[in-house]
């Protein structure tokens, strides 16, 4: 573990520290405005730290600090360090597949268009990125009858120029020919220029030039010329069609969504250049620091913006939290652009709508992530196989269960089992149970629905064959990995259950605390360590959030009903049919409650008599009067 540096020798001065292994591997960078205070947080009693904090504070050896003359300074060296040296302990991509740029060799005597991924060089510029390749072709092939640029190979480029004849798509004019000297240099240029500005988002100007071009050609009787000029006066229009308008024509800003829970951050960009969507992107994180809502942010910007990014920095950033170090990250992305960059969250009107839309993109895409390692068959069996290994479990866990609570202030009190077999989610074996325990009193909750389930278990196990029958009970199977939600306390619960009906050796048990690096098992004081990243920990908090959901859903459920028929039941001749019309037809119980006489016996399904049995409910005096 890490030692204090001795009193007096860390700077109070703006700078980035690193942390480092026993090998001297850097485990964690930081930055901070004040390396004193900044690392002073870190030498205090290890339990009033975040569990990851604390760990890596455990698994260092050593700290060193570098001291800069201001916090960008500091910002920049953090963001250079942590991408020479990846530590383990900050933030990083997950999903880190290449997104596919439109690129344009604008370096290049006869600059071309192509579709790019990966590496960036210099010479190239970027548009994009796109989320699929195709959405770039079918971009480009509409573009080359207005600027018909070569997409070819330079082999292919020699090879025309050798023989003298140009290629097919000189013949179907989506390509001037510059191999064979149809096109001289400067004109080729003018338009590689007009390429790149459409596709920065000023279409106003070539479309007005086209149109003007197209009647000049007119007004001059050269109707074959003017036709081409509205061929591709025409795919220049349907390629406008396909970038979304959605800001004014004036603003250029990058748009950021963010949907993240404690493993992960799925994040969606939309870029806006000109007031129309040009590129986006998304990618998941993996926190495995501890991070604000405004921390997050700010590593999600150094993600983006770190590495000269070919959409470049815009005039304007719209953010759903405000990053931990506005000020900061506002003068380093002016230093990117050359000229105030802001960085804002947006509260009302068309760009908090925009946001909201992002938003949802991410939100999305964390979904789709979580669904795509879920379905792996591999990703499952890998994840049994570690959980069988972390835990110390006699075999893989096929069969998992998983329990949690829900009540309001101890009222309508539920709780839930899910299930995983094999990985995947048993619905049909899921359960629901009304808990009858008095007061707010989870560890007797949990007792009661695990001693009912476990109960029923072993009563059907010692039942005879011959009394069976064909089918089995619905507690007939025992899990091989009982997960209960809530830390040691709740895995006491469960531990004395199993012990008091004789399950200890044929049932284990682990209890998850609210963060899921923490897993407890009986006989361990400390917690089971489970890999950040591992297929285990993605299942166990997928079955955690399916308990909570499930559970939370009954409870709705069980509350929406006792409020509804703590109110309206008992009325004579207001049955569960006419109920139900009458809350629909009125907009709410509570309208009900306040209607008067003459609403309640204009519904025409309501007898006179019922409508005024209801008001006498809510209206005695008036009634009585």
């Amino acid at each position: 573990m890490v030692r204090r540096p001795p009193a007096g020798t860390i700077p109070d001065a703006p700078g980035s520290y690193q942390f480092k292994d026993a090998e001297g591997r850097v485990i964690y960078v930081g930055k901070a405005s004040s390396l004193r205070q900044r690392l002073s947080s870190y030498f205090q009693d290890p339990r009033n730290l975040h569990p990851r904090t604390a760990q890596m504070v455990a698994t260092a050896e050593t700290v060193e600090w570098t001291i800069v003359r201001n916090e960008v300074e500091a910002l920049m060296l953090e963001y250079s360090l942590i991408k020479q040296h990846r530590p383990r302990f900050n933030v990083r991509l997950r999903d880190d597949k290449s997104y596919p740029f439109l690129a344009v060799t604008v370096d290049e005597q006869w600059p071309r268009a192509m579709v790019m991924r990966g590496h960036k060089r210099k010479g190239t510029r970027y548009f994009g990125p796109y989320a699929h390749a195709y959405a770039i072709r079918d971009t480009l092939d509409l573009l080359l009858r207005s600027f018909p640029v070569r997409t070819c190979s330079p082999a292919k480029f020699h090879q025309h120029e050798r023989l003298g004849r140009p290629c097919l798509l000189f013949h179907i004019e989506k390509c001037s020919g510059p191999c064979v000297g149809e096109i001289d240099e400067m004109p080729y240029r003018q338009l590689v220029t007009e390429l790149c500005e459409f596709l920065d988002g000023d279409t106003d100007e070539i479309v007005a030039r086209l149109e003007s071009e197209m009647a000049r050609a007119a007004a001059e009787l050269e109707y074959e010329r003017a036709a081409r000029v509205r061929d591709r006066l025409a795919a220049v229009r349907r390629a406008i069609e396909k970038q979304q308008m959605v800001a004014d024509r004036s603003e250029d800003l990058d748009v950021i969504g963010v949907v993240d829970d404690d493993l992960e951050a799925a994040v969606q960009v939309f870029h806006v250049r000109k007031g129309r969507v040009v590129g986006r992107k998304g990618f998941v994180l993996d926190k495995v620091e501890e991070l604000t809502p405004g921390g997050l942010i700010d590593r999600i910007l150094e993600a983006l913006y770190g590495d000269d990014p070919p959409a470049g920095v815009p005039k304007q950033v719209l953010v759903p939290t405000p990053a931990d170090d506005l000020v900061t990250y506002e003068e380093w992305l002016s230093h990117l652009r050359g000229s105030r960059v802001q960085v804002r969250v947006p509260q009302r009107g068309d760009k908090r709508v925009l946001l909201d839309t992002v938003t949802r993109n991410a939100a999305e895409e964390l979904q789709r992530h979580r669904l795509r390692r879920a379905s792996d068959h591999n990703a499952r069996s890998r994840a049994l196989v570690e959980l069988q290994d972390l835990l110390e479990l006699p075999e893989a866990p096929l069969r998992i269960e998983c329990y949690d609570m829900a009540h309001l202030q101890g009222t309508d009190y539920v709780g839930s089992m899910v299930v995983l077999e094999d990985g995947l989610p048993a619905k049909r074996e899921y359960r629901r149970f009304k808990v009858h325990v008095p007061g707010n009193d989870d560890y007797a909750a949990m007792e009661e629905v695990l001693t009912r389930r476990l109960s029923a278990y072993v009563e059907e196990r010692d039942r005879p064959i011959t009394e069976r029958g064909d089918r089995p009970g619905k507690f007939a199977y025992p899990p091989q990995l009982l997960v209960v939600d809530g830390g040691k306390g709740q895995l006491g619960v469960a531990v004395q259950v199993l012990e008091r009906l004789g399950l200890t050796d044929e049932i284990p048990v682990a209890g998850l605390a609210k963060r899921f690096e923490e897993v407890y098992v009986p006989g361990r004081s400390a917690p089971v360590e489970i890999p950040r990243g591992s297929e285990a920990l993605f299942m166990l908090q997928r079955i955690r959030d399916e308990a909570h959901r499930f559970a939370n859903t009954f409870h709705g459920e069980r509350r929406s009903k006792r409020m509804t028929a703590s109110s309206l039941d008992g009325i004579p001749g207001l049955g569960p049919s006419r109920k139900a019309k009458l809350v629909k037809a009125m907009g709410g119980v509570k309208a009900v409650k306040t209607a008067s006489l003459d609403d309640l016996k204009a519904l025409s399904f309501l007898p006179d008599a019922v409508a005024e049995a209801i008001h006498a409910r809510f209206h005695p005096s008036t009634s009585a009067g």
